[in-house]
Order: structure tokens, then sequence, then C-alpha cells
């Protein structure tokens, strides 16, 4: 049996067989709704409760996080209850020990698979353009991390996790069109999906400042036929990721976070880490963010300027949504066969802390002896 590899985001989770050069086949919300019973209502009547097992990348209530993970590996991916497989779960940046130990308890007791892996999501990420070493800058739903990787090796110090991601943006840009459209109402999937088709990004500050004046409106039609106008508030989305005060927050902008983290790499490594910077998560895909980036980039004070890793041919055209994932695909291609996993029996004699050493050996010598990014291209094919 093939192993599967889980991407649990606070906003959809991914997962599927390992097939390193396709997208994930299941993609889902990751939220549950739970049925409980309203003490305030008459005769116990029953209510639905949404529940989100994963808040800013991180999960949080694990009952509901098992749950997910049933219905996920059991009715989706086919598992058969006393015959379950291998799994690799991608982890977000400065993932708890206890977490991490959380995790492979449950897998082992609950799930009871028989072997367990599990990998941060920059080092994935990487993998999944044929690279060892580079720079991500992942905007997901709740977090941006900014994390430098040296030879498969996440450098922590230098890392930078921002507690600002697409729900912060999806919000910004509710109260923004409601300030034009104020006799309006509208929910937050309303929102998100005029996010995803209307947001983008000026190619400078100064064309952002600009747009105010020149900005043409465009009408759209809500699904209950409500008309929305829809004017500058399309650019503050991306905006709001160059000047952080637009959301009320004092810091620099993505790309100074970027170039100030990989400063505090050994020097060595700086071009290395700079022109290999890879944009992650799907706020990335915004129409006009990777031009508007790598002109940023262009213009900072850095004596190497960060350039953008292009997607391999081969690859999916989503990758920057899915990278985690793919990435993840790759890896469990190499470390089941090789037996880098941790086993059943290791998790019974040793208990949760297992999980503990699979970050004692650095990735790039579990991928190959030679650490060489040509073998790790050639195990895409």
């Amino acid at each position: 049996m093939e192993a599967v590899v889980v991407d649990a985001g606070s906003k959809l989770l991914k997962a599927g067989i390992a097939a390193p050069d396709q997208s994930p086949p299941l993609v889902m919300p990751s939220k549950m709704k739970l049925e409980v019973e309203d003490q305030q209502l008459a005769d116990g009547a029953v209510v639905e409760e949404v529940v989100q097992p994963v808040v800013r990348g991180f999960v949080k209530d694990w009952d509901a996080m098992e749950d997910l993970l049933n219905y996920v590996l059991y009715r989706n991916i086919g598992w058969e209850i006393g015959d379950e497989g291998q799994i690799l779960f991608t982890e977000p940046l400065f993932t708890p020990k206890t977490l991490r130990e959380q995790l492979v308890q449950l897998m082992f007791e609950k799930f009871n698979v028989s072997g367990f892996y599990a990998s941060e999501q920059a080092v994935l990420s990487l993998y999944a353009v044929g690279r060892i070493s580079g720079c991500t800058v992942d905007i997901g739903h709740g977090k941006i991390d900014i994390a430098p990787v040296c030879e498969g090796a996440v450098q922590h110090v230098a890392s930078k996790r921002l507690e600002i991601g697409g729900v912060d943006l999806t919000n910004l840009f509710a109260r923004e069109l409601k300030k034009s459209n104020p006799s309006l109402n509208f929910d937050t999937s309303d929102v998100e999906r005029l996010k995803e088709q209307y947001a983008c990004c000026t190619e400078d500050q100064l064309a952002f400042e600009a747009i105010e004046s020149s900005c043409q409106p465009e009408r759209h039609t809500l699904p209950d036929g409500q008309v929305m106008t829809i004017e500058k508030e399309r650019y503050i989305v991306g905006e709001a990721l160059f000047q952080p005060s637009i959301l009320g927050l004092e810091d620099y902008g993505i790309v100074h976070q970027l170039v100030t983290s990989v400063s505090n790499v050994s020097s060595e490594y700086h071009r290395q880490l700079l022109e290999n910077t890879m944009l992650c998560g799907a706020t990335a895909s915004m129409t006009g963010f990777e031009d508007r980036f790598q002109r940023e980039a262009n213009l900072s004070a850095s004596a190497i300027c960060p350039s953008l890793v292009k997607p391999p041919e081969y690859m999916p055209e989503n990758l920057a949504r899915y990278s985690g994932w793919m990435g993840g695909a790759i890896l469990a291609k190499v470390v089941f066969p090789q037996n880098q996993h941790v086993t059943k029996g290791e998790y019974d004699e040793t208990g949760p802390s297992i999980v503990l050493m699979l970050g004692s050996t650095p990735y790039c010598t579990v991928l190959a002896p030679s650490c060489s990014a040509n073998a790790l291209r050639a195990l895409q094919f």
C-alpha cells in the first residue's frame, strides 16, 4: 500500500496517496460540523456547531481532528480498519514538541498506522521545485512563515512567523467593501469568493496611491441577487502585505522581512537562499503579487537581490497552493522504502517522544547520500 500524505492547514486539508507530480486528490475544508444539544432550547433540541481543529496552523481541538482524519482516511482514501498503511504529515514552522507528540500518538494509538513521518512545510515546498536550499515565504490562511532552508534543514533562529494570513486579508476586504456598500449584507464565504476573484496587486506603492482617482468600478451580483460595487478595495488586500500598517500593524513589509530573515544566516548561504526564494500559499497566486514581490525585491537594500524560483514545467500550475503536499509526496517515496520513518515497533518501545528523533537527522541525508538537487529532480519522474 502506498503511503498517504496529509497537509492539514487552517482553511484547507490536502490529502491523498503520494504522487509527486500531481495535485492532492482530496482538498476539503479543515472543519467539522458537530451536532450538540442546546440546553436552552426545549426538549434538548440538537443544533449544528462548526468546529475548526486547526487554528493559525496548529491543531487546537484534537477530538475534532481525530474525527476529520477518520473521515479522510477511511471514507476518502480507502483505508480499512485493521489494514492501515503509512502516513506522512507536513508540519508548519515552529510546531511545538507537544503537538508533534500528540500527533504521532494519535496516529499509532487511534489509527494504528504501520509507519509515520513528519517534515516541515518549508523543506517540502522546496523539494517540490527541485531544491534543498532556499527561502520560503508561505502565506497561509492564518499565518505567514518565512523560513531559510540550508541543505534540507530549516534555520529556525533566522525564521519568522507573522501572525497574519489570508483570514486577516479577508476581514480587511470585508471591512473595505462594507464602507463602499453600507446597505448590503454579505457573509464570510461571499467575501472569500470575491477576494479570490477580484483581489490583485498594483505594481508599486505609488500606483496604489493613485488608484483612488483612477480605479474603474465593477458591479458584482451576489448569489442572493444583491448588487455590489467593487473599486479600489480589490487592491488593498495585496498592498497590506507590503504595507502592514494597513492592517494596523507596526511592522515592515514582506520583502523586508525576507531579507532580514536571511541576514541572520551565515553569509556564505545568503546568495543560495535569496536566489532561490519560493512563494507558497493561495494568496501567492493573487494577480500581480509575484510581479510586485520581485519589483520590491529588486529595490531592496540587500547586496544580493532576491529572485523567485520558477516551478518545473512538469509540475502542476497550482504548485504554489499545494507545494507542501507535493513535496511531501516526493519525500514519502524515499523515507518509507528506505525505512527512515517511525515504525509501530519503535513507537511501542519508546512512546510519543520517538517523533522528536525525526529532526535529529539532516533531511538531505534522508533524500540522497550526495545531497544533490539532481537526485531530487530525478525522483519526481
